[in-house]
């Protein structure tokens, strides 16, 4: 694996960047906006809701209007379970009812994680059983403070959303801490946050102004994930990657592949909008072992997949504290062992987690190994297969078309 290359914008910050940009006054211009279709499934139920949106390749401009209007029928978040966490914060400060669907993967999965916190803030949320469709009965919302009981920044965003327009102060607690994109998108956009005790602590006072602005989106770390992990697994491969994002709460997978025996070195470049950014050069060394801790699995939630590749490669990979893979877009624990297996990878799953890979073997077969829809899965299982002496099959691997469009493409261009 060698090359140079640029990652798709973030996906985590377009969300945000798109969702406060409607929340504010004015235009604002979100340039390397990501180009996946769950980023976009925001962007149209945000037209829904009355905002003007105008796209120009990966720029887009969203004309913010500070409140938002009452839809004329259901908003449609596709398969993004971000689109729909985050809006419904959004939504449940607003003095009318809308309800939010999704694609078949999308209604299986649970919602009572927002629909708990807002509910205490004083917003009615009808779904089926905990799952979508989610219809909320926006009114005026009375601030909490918010113990969560799992590590989320999707819910943790959804709160602070909803304490962005509620008089007082609104506070989220959490286990440990998460990304914190919503926390410096806000201030970016002229709003007030205050983060205590390591970033566990999150406080917002409501309500408050925002202002538009111009921003540029860094390169999605969680992408660039699967480049990174693919060039370790490879000895003697060497990828750049430029304009990455390295806000210090995404970027955990660094340090694991330095202990699995990669060469990585990182070339800051400045920051925009409170993210830092920077070139990331990953050389194949030696393939060693992986072992994820329970403490290490919130800032590698979405890598885990691409970590999960390392076994095809001669890599054991272990990971533990890793529940939350089971209510991703698919079970990602039970989707990544039937798919490893199917590759001929030796994997078995554990009840918060999986083991995978044997030292030094790395015969992977022909498949099918099945995406289960999930865009992680099919990169995952594509990386896992470069190890294979003859081709393998991925079902579904038009998946990819959720958050990296371009991936198979820029794969070619990768192998050496």
């Amino acid at each position: 694996m060698r090359g140079r290359l640029q990652v798709p914008g973030d996906k985590a910050i377009s969300h945000r960047y798109a969702i406060i940009a409607a929340l504010a006054s004015g235009p604002s211009r979100l340039s390397n906006y990501a180009p996946g279709a769950d980023c976009h499934s925001t962007l149209a139920c945000l037209r829904g809701l009355g905002v003007n949106i105008t796209e120009d390749g990966t720029t887009v401009t969203v004309m913010g209007r500070g409140r938002l209007g009452s839809p004329a029928g259901p908003l449609d978040a596709g398969n993004s379970g971000t689109t729909m966490r985050m809006m419904s914060g959004v939504l449940a400060a607003h003095p009318f009812s809308a309800t939010m669907v999704g694609d078949e993967s999308l209604s299986r999965r649970p919602m009572r994680r927002i629909i708990e916190p807002l509910g205490m803030m004083g917003c009615r949320i009808e779904s089926q059983d905990g799952r979508p469709p989610l219809t909320i009965h926006g009114t005026k919302l009375k601030p909490i403070l918010y113990m969560s009981p799992t590590p989320s920044a999707q819910v943790k965003s959804a709160v602070l959303f909803a304490g962005l327009q509620t008089p007082g102060t609104t506070t989220v607690m959490e286990p440990a801490q998460t990304r914190d994109h919503t926390e410096q998108a806000l201030k970016s956009f002229g709003g007030t946050v205050h983060v205590e005790d390591g970033g566990k602590r999150v406080s917002i006072e409501g309500p408050q102004t925002l202002s538009g602005q111009h921003l540029t989106v860094p390169g999605d770390f969680s992408s660039a994930a699967f480049w990174m992990v693919a060039a370790a697994a490879r000895p003697g491969s060497r990828v750049e990657l430029e304009d990455v994002g390295l806000n210090p709460s995404r970027t955990a997978l660094i340090g694991v592949l330095r202990r699995f025996g990669a060469r990585v070195t990182v070339e800051p470049q400045g920051e925009s909008g409170g993210e830092p950014r920077g070139t990331i050069v990953v050389e194949g060394d030696r393939i060693g072992r992986v072992d994820i801790a329970p403490d290490e699995v919130p800032g590698l939630i979405d890598e885990l997949p691409a970590i999960a590749a390392l076994a095809g490669h001669g890599a054991e990979v272990s990971v533990r504290g890793a529940a939350e893979l089971r209510v991703k877009e698919t079970d990602r624990i039970a989707a990544l062992v039937a798919g490893l297996r199917a590759l001929g990878i030796a994997a078995d799953e554990r009840p918060d987690g999986f083991v995978a890979g044997e030292a030094g073997r790395s015969t992977v077969g022909a498949g099918p190994a099945d995406a289960c829809g999930d865009h992680r899965m099919a990169m995952a299982f594509a990386i896992a297969a470069l190890a294979g002496q003859s081709p393998s099959q991925i079902v579904g691997a038009d998946s990819v078309v959720i958050s990296y469009p371009g991936f198979f493409d820029t794969l070619g261009r990768l192998v050496a």
